[in-house]
């Protein structure tokens, strides 16, 4: 397990910052999504990545190709969470009629159960490893949070704890012979 992952949450979309699940619906960037974005660049230029994948869509597409990199290989795995009934619904509303819920724990009608997401998460982090080096990917915040604890060893539903912005690089790499944050949630 000697490939170091490096985690691209897109940038900023209309719903990213309403706080709405934004799951299948494809949304583009605002102009301060792209904006962040192109600062991603710099930094990620100075690395060599052995594989570079995205979700197909398009805010995580244009996000890759915003911060340089224009041809990554699309992977269906790396599609947010399926919200189910909740796409385009504020955790404040569920709430109204299920107080305390929360999308770590709480039914997902229609949606993918969190086992699912995280069984898509240990997809790619087996696709990661077998690359030969370090790995790229641009996703969305709850699938990259499930796949940070997958590859931590920790339950899926520990990804609430690992806060994760638009438009930020995170880094999973190891400390002697265990998966361990190296980076988390960096604007640079």
């Amino acid at each position: 397990m000697a490939t170091t992952i490096w985690l691209v949450r897109h940038g900023a979309t209309e719903w990213s910052q309403n706080g709405r699940h934004t799951g299948s619906t494809d949304l583009p960037l605002l102009s301060e999504g792209r904006d962040r974005a192109v600062t991603l660049a710099p930094v990620l230029a100075q690395h060599d990545f052995s594989l570079v994948l995205s979700s197909p869509l398009e805010r995580a597409r244009e996000t890759a190709a915003l911060a340089g990199f224009v041809d990554p290989q699309l992977d269906d795995d790396l599609r947010e969470w399926d919200y189910g009934d909740y796409e385009g619904v504020t955790t404040s509303t569920i709430r109204e009629t299920f107080p305390g819920w929360s999308v770590w724990d709480g039914d997902m009608p229609g949606g993918e159960a969190i086992t699912q997401v995280a069984a898509r998460a240990a997809q790619v982090l087996a696709r990661a490893d077998e690359a030969g080096g370090d790995v790229l990917l641009f996703a969305h915040g709850h699938i990259l949070r499930v796949l940070t604890a997958v590859r931590l060893g920790l339950d899926p539903r520990e990804g609430r704890r690992f806060v994760l912005d638009p438009a930020t690089v995170s880094v999973i790499g190891h400390e002697h012979e265990w998966p361990a944050l190296r980076r988390w949630n960096s604007a640079t």
